[in-house]
């Protein structure tokens, strides 16, 4: 039994990190308009609304965290999950993004390798357990 359990707890760990598919960019300061299109591809990939999560660093060293409201070919507004405020962000503005979202086949994908490998497991258990 305790083997049973410790297979899927790490079946469990390891797709939370193959969950992450974190998008990041850095500014080199001669790069900045192809980085500000880099950072316009990016969040246009991303999307928009409470799925499409993002960490925002601008070059005041401020620091913006929660989903992408809306997004233009000027900028694009971050709102704080926790306060529900709204922060419009000019691309160049940006030094550094990360973004979270999964793609619908992504997830279904995940979603079958996980039951895969449960039922991989769990026959493995019933023939050697």
């Amino acid at each position: 039994m305790l083997k049973k359990v410790l297979s899927l707890s790490l079946v469990a760990w390891l797709f939370g990190f193959a969950a992450l598919v974190p998008a990041e960019a850095r500014v080199d300061p001669s790069e900045e308009p192809r980085f500000a299109a880099r950072v316009r591809e990016s969040i246009r990939r991303l999307g928009t609304g409470e799925s499409a999560r993002v960490e925002v660093r601008l070059k005041d060293k401020t620091k913006l965290k929660g989903y992408v409201a809306e997004a233009s070919d000027t900028g694009f507004s971050v709102v704080d999950a926790k306060t529900g405020v709204a922060t419009h962000v000019a691309y160049p503005q940006v030094q550094k993004v990360k973004g979270h979202n999964l793609s619908t086949s992504a997830k279904v994908a995940i979603a079958l390798g996980a039951a895969v490998t449960v039922l991989v497991i769990w026959l493995i258990m019933e023939n050697y357990g």
